[in-house]
């Protein structure tokens, strides 16, 4: 595999997911396939800009939308730089190229109501329903991502302190504080886990047979619930994140503090979520303005 020390460099030294490296794996072997098909050449490091853009009108042909284009050109950027830095090749390809134009999507959260509703619903009365329940509760009240759900074991979990220990993007850990609400539930979750599932067994979430959590099933968890409150489009554990940040940020919380619980390296990654709270500041600003009154 010609690009087996980069993959190696993204697991050992980024530190990232294998999962994200999975993905960079399969974008450099749907690459390195089209350019063996349609050039002949296994040399992925003597590759030119016009071979790669021969792919993405390839690509485009093949209805695939331009924000999936762009994040496969973003794990050949990624390769060719590894490949530059490296001294493998002494120009990068892909230094001109310029993403293609996508349309901005504003995702619309769920609102408190819908929230409320879909919690006030749950009776935890056994296994499947604390456990459901505390596991809307953690998106919400903690902002945490899927994949972080899934990873938190047992030992991470402080509910004497409030709080859990949360393993996010290129393994960096984080602390969130729990509500008091949410520490009774996993409390009432725990009790029903301890009848069914081995102590062996270290994840917080798992099936009734004992099996860690998958991101799947964690979807269809949260869809179907918020399928019977909510008219929303999407109805999914980001959406559920994205809740979290919206209705922090409506009540006033600063940007900073939202970035640390998100776990965002940057501010720029958690402004996504300041649309909706601009929107409900026109709309409180709208109705109080003294000079609305006389229109």
């Amino acid at each position: 595999m010609p690009y087996s020390r980069f993959l190696e460099y993204l697991l050992l030294e980024k530190k990232y997911s294998p999962h994200t490296v999975k993905a960079y794996e399969a974008d450099l072997g749907s690459f390195a396939f089209f350019i063996n098909e349609e050039f002949g050449q296994d040399d992925l490091p003597g590759v030119h800009y016009p071979q790669i853009r021969r792919w993405i009108i390839k690509l485009v042909e093949e209805g695939i939308n331009n924000r999936s284009i762009n994040r496969k050109i973003s794990s050949l950027k990624a390769f060719y730089r590894f490949l530059l830095t490296t001294g493998e090749i002494e120009v990068n390809p892909l230094a001109a190229h310029k993403a293609l134009k996508t349309k901005k999507s504003i995702q619309v959260p769920f609102s408190r109501d819908e929230v409320a509703a879909v919690i006030q619903e749950i009776e935890p009365e056994d296994f499947k329903t604390a456990r459901d329940l505390s596991i809307i509760m953690m998106f919400y009240a903690t902002g945490i991502r899927r994949s972080e759900l899934i990873g938190i074991k047992l030992g991470d979990l402080d509910l004497k302190n409030q709080m859990v220990k949360v393993l996010g993007k290129r393994n960096k850990e984080r602390y969130i504080p729990l509500l008091p609400e949410i520490c009774r539930n996993l409390r009432s979750y725990l009790v029903y886990r301890e009848e069914l599932v081995s102590r062996e067994i270290p994840f917080l979430f798992t099936t009734e047979k004992g099996i860690k959590m998958y991101e799947n099933l964690v979807y269809r968890i949260i869809n179907n619930y918020f399928s019977e409150a909510s008219g929303k489009v999407k109805k999914s554990p980001h959406i559920l994140r994205h809740s979290f940040a919206t209705h922090l940020l409506n009540e006033g919380a600063n940007l900073n503090a939202v970035k640390e619980l998100l776990g965002h390296s940057s501010l720029a990654a958690t402004q996504v979520y300041t649309h909706n709270s601009i929107a409900e500041l026109s709309k409180v600003y709208n109705r109080a303005h003294p000079r609305q009154a006389n229109k």
